[in-house]
Formats: C-alpha cells, sequence, structure tokens
C-alpha cells in the first residue's frame, strides 16, 4: 500500500532502518545535502536527479519528475527536505514521486528548497 511511510529526524534518520531492512515501497520524509547532481534522465518520463547525503551518512538518489512539478534549483552543497516513496538499492536507496499525485489518490510528495516547495 502507498499509505505507508516513515519520517526521518536529524541525527536518527528512519531511512537507515528501511535501507538495513531492505524495505520499500514506502513514503519517507527527510533531509540532507545536496552531494552530487546527475543529468536528467529521459528514458521514459523525463526526472532531474541528484544524490542527497542524510545526517546519518547515507546518500539517496532523488528522482524528480519533471513531467509533473517543476525543477528544483538546486546546487551542491544545497540543504532540501523531501516526501516521496523510497525503493532499496545497494547504494542507499532512491525516491521518487516527490510530486503531487496525478490521481489525486495520495497527497504525493514535494521538494523543499529555499523556502520554495516544489510538488
Amino acid at each position: 500500500s502507498k499509505s505507508r511511510w516513515c519520517r526521518s529526524r536529524p541525527g536518527d534518520p528512519n531511512i537507515e532502518p528501511r535501507y538495513d531492512k531492505r524495505d520499500d515501497d514506502r513514503w519517507i520524509e527527510g533531509s540532507g545535502l545536496v552531494v552530487r547532481q546527475i543529468p536528467d534522465d529521459d528514458d521514459g518520463a523525463r526526472h532531474q536527479r541528484f544524490i542527497v547525503q542524510l545526517p546519518g551518512r547515507q546518500t539517496l538518489l532523488v528522482a524528480h519528475n519533471l513531467e509533473l512539478s517543476p525543477r528544483v534549483p538546486v546546487g551542491m552543497g544545497d540543504r532540501i527536505a523531501f516526501r516521496g516513496v523510497y525503493e532499496w538499492n545497494e547504494y542507499g536507496g532512491l525516491v521518487h514521486w516527490t510530486h503531487k499525485d496525478p490521481l489525486g489518490e495520495e497527497d504525493g510528495g514535494w521538494i523543499s528548497h529555499r523556502r520554495e516547495t516544489y510538488s
């Protein structure tokens, strides 16, 4: 079910237990620093991609759908907060669905950057 979710807190991110258990398909919220920008993924729906380092040092790939939400003007070292769906992978995982649900069935996700929210 897409309604499962957890929230990370600075110093005690709830995402790390998701990674340790190889748990995925959960809504998560967290924050971190942008440590790498990756070229957009143009295969299928276009996605902005960047890596965020969480307070516990784990990293996540953020895949932000540009067909459903505006580009987030992030740069290296920028702090962001996010809500999205976590998917496990051996590199730390990825977060997607950082946008409103186009069907309106879920609240959807978002990315917050410099007092602006992109959803």
